[in-house]
């Protein structure tokens, strides 16, 4: 993902919070995948209209204090719900 590519949900995907695994959840046909909170973060500023940078930029708002770990982390998850179909670019 280059840093002006803008993520959003894949259409085979649901995202919610579920109160029975008291975490926020990706649902597809087959199953569901429980999230940690990083990764509910990232995902809720997935829509399609934030760039990875705009990402970034608000995660690290909202949580300062760790630039270098939140540009990594962010990168390597986008990355990841990329290569899973999870996310895809606009």
């Amino acid at each position: 993902m280059i840093p002006s590519d803008r993520p959003r949900l894949s259409p085979h995907y649901l995202f919610r919070y579920e109160a029975s695994q008291q975490a926020h959840i990706l649902l597809y046909p087959e199953g569901l995948i429980k999230l940690n909170p990083a990764a509910a973060e990232i995902l809720l500023r997935c829509n399609g209209e934030r760039t990875a940078d705009d990402i970034i930029a608000d995660l690290d708002a909202a949580f300062p204090g760790n630039h270098e770990a939140i540009v990594r982390d962010t990168r390597a998850f986008l990355a990841l719900a990329l290569k899973n179909g999870w996310l895809r670019v606009v």
